[in-house]
């Protein structure tokens, strides 16, 4: 996927702006978890003399300071405290949720002192789902199976304490279980199928949504009402939540 629109998307280069302008100064060594294409390894490595990339699959980035390895989160092959600085952004949320401690753990053992995390920010689930074309079961939008809040971030990583926070975007985001309980009925017409998470149950594509029949439609109707009116009355909240913890 070409996703030069995305990252030059002003939103977008604010979120990025944000998690760097969270970098430690003196910080000599960061593990990127997450990597994927290195392009916030890029951004890390203009802030730190060397930045270690880490994926599922070693990321192939041909630029001198970054190291890539091919790495498991939950099972990092580091020395306790092998980095000043652990940046892990746009990962937690994928995280199955029973691994999620383990990894948090394993983020923490080899930071000698600084966490960077960012993980949308009590985002709901319910909203933006998809039907998986192959097996038929809803998925959370984005391949996201968890939700966070700085209290939630805060447990996770102690014996850490939370340093700096900091909101990127604003989003109004929220549903009820009625709207879900029709979407679903619905066949979820307006999720996010352009994601290139595979389905978390089945792990095939996710697909395009089926073709409504007339009492799916207007039960998507009735859904984006009462989702509508919802959110004329929530409260603007961050989009992206970053945290700096400290050791």
């Amino acid at each position: 996927m070409d996703l030069t629109d995305y990252r030059n998307a002003p939103r977008e280069r604010d979120r990025v702006a944000d998690l760097m302008a969270l970098v430690p100064g003196g910080t000599r060594r960061a593990l990127d978890i997450g990597a994927r294409d290195g392009y916030l390894s890029r951004a890390l490595l203009r802030l730190v003399p060397a930045v270690t990339a880490l994926d599922l699959e070693q990321p192939t980035i041909d630029v001198p300071g970054i190291t890539c390895v091919r790495g498991n989160a939950a099972a990092l092959d580091f020395e306790d405290g092998a980095f000043d600085l652990v940046f892990c952004a746009e990962v937690l949320e994928h995280i199955p949720p029973q691994l999620l401690e383990r990894v948090c753990r394993e983020l923490v053992r080899v930071s000698a002192g600084h966490l960077i995390i960012g993980v949308p920010h009590r985002q709901d689930l319910r909203m933006h789902c998809t039907t998986c074309q192959s097996c038929g079961r809803t998925n959370p939008p984005w391949g996201h199976v968890n939700s966070f809040t700085v209290n939630r971030l805060a447990e996770l990583f102690k014996p850490c304490h939370v340093e700096r926070v900091s909101f990127s975007g604003q989003t109004k985001d929220t549903t009820n279980a009625l709207s879900a309980a029709l979407m679903r009925f619905a066949g979820h017409p307006f999720g996010t199928y352009d994601q290139e998470e595979p389905c978390i149950h089945c792990g095939q594509s996710i697909g395009q949504p089926a073709a409504r029949s007339l009492p799916q439609r207007v039960a998507t109707r009735l859904a984006v009402q009462l989702q509508s009116a919802q959110m004329a009355l929530s409260s603007t909240r961050g989009n992206w939540l970053h945290v700096l913890l400290a050791k």
